[in-house]
């Protein structure tokens, strides 16, 4: 696959979505996602290494280069539904995912909602969404709605230089991260202002969720996945907090599932030719 990048836009019914290409039309189609508050160069590093795949990794709505949605728009099926509208600008009934984090799960959730129309999903630490159960939707509502009130009395943080809010990235992620990794997911998360730097992000990625899947509801999508599914787990990644995830994942037999040492980003850090290497093998089989 060629080494560079080059850039996109979608002009969609409500939106207008960026996206980084790699590879050339007439490969595999594949639409990449990336993770909560990363963007399209997620995947710069594995992306010309997968042979004959013809990669539109997005900026999802919200993040990288992407505009923003209005109040509330940032669910997992709202995410979900504009990735559907990329597929349909593109003229593609069929297609793969390639998802990381947030982005496997929203390809998890479009997989069992679309069988027909995924051609199969390489999944990089990240499969079943955070769940929460009826009688807790009350108060997971109520943290919302405190939350939406106070959003518009934050302001973004303004960092002097790059090199500046890189080290926050490091530092202030929820998940560790090299500075490596943070390089390249920084240089499309900033713009200029104030005469310093400041993250393209929408603020509202920060609200939590209005409702949540419940636990069924989520094993729900991923046993209704009918096309085949490749899953890179990290050895010290996010779902090795939650054991509970983990005996789910194990139970799915339909989704071939491989272990790496590394933390959430590994496919940005060392393991990246590791990662490179299984995802090329799987979207082989599907071409």
């Amino acid at each position: 696959m060629d080494v560079t990048s080059r850039e996109v836009r979608f002009t969609l019914p409500s939106i207008e979505v960026a996206a980084k290409v790699w590879g050339k039309p007439g490969g595999l189609p594949v639409i990449g996602l990336h993770g909560w508050l990363d963007n399209a160069a997620t995947f710069d590093l594995i992306a010309p290494h997968l042979e004959g795949v013809y990669l539109v990794a997005l900026d999802l709505p919200g993040h990288g280069l992407s505009g923003h949605m209005p109040a509330g728009g940032y669910s997992l099926w709202q995410q979900a539904a504009t990735v559907l509208q990329v597929a349909e600008d593109l003229g593609w009934k069929q297609f793969g995912l390639l998802g990381h984090s947030m982005g496997a799960i929203i390809s998890a959730i479009l997989a069992g909602s679309l069988p027909d129309r995924i051609l199969g999903a390489g999944l990089i630490d990240g499969l079943l969404p955070f769940t929460s159960e009826p009688d807790h939707a009350p108060k997971q509502m109520a943290r919302f709605f405190e939350a939406s009130l106070a959003v518009g009395e934050k302001r973004k943080p303004v960092y002097p230089s790059v090199e500046k809010a890189t080290t926050a990235r490091v530092l202030g992620g929820n998940t560790p991260m090299s500075r490596a990794a943070a390089t390249h997911l920084v240089e499309r998360g900033l713009m200029p202002e104030h005469g310093g730097w400041t993250w393209r992000s929408d603020p509202k990625l920060m609200l939590p969720s209005p409702l949540r899947f419940t636990s069924q509801h989520a094993v729900a999508f991923v046993e209704a996945i009918r096309s085949p599914s490749c899953l890179v787990l990290a050895n010290q990644g996010v779902m090795q907090k939650h054991p509970e995830i983990l005996e789910r994942i194990d139970r799915f037999k339909h989704i071939q599932v491989h272990h790496l040492e590394g933390g959430h980003h590994l496919h940005l850090e060392e393991q990246a030719s590791a990662v490179a290497t299984i995802l090329d093998s799987f979207f082989k089989t599907l071409a």
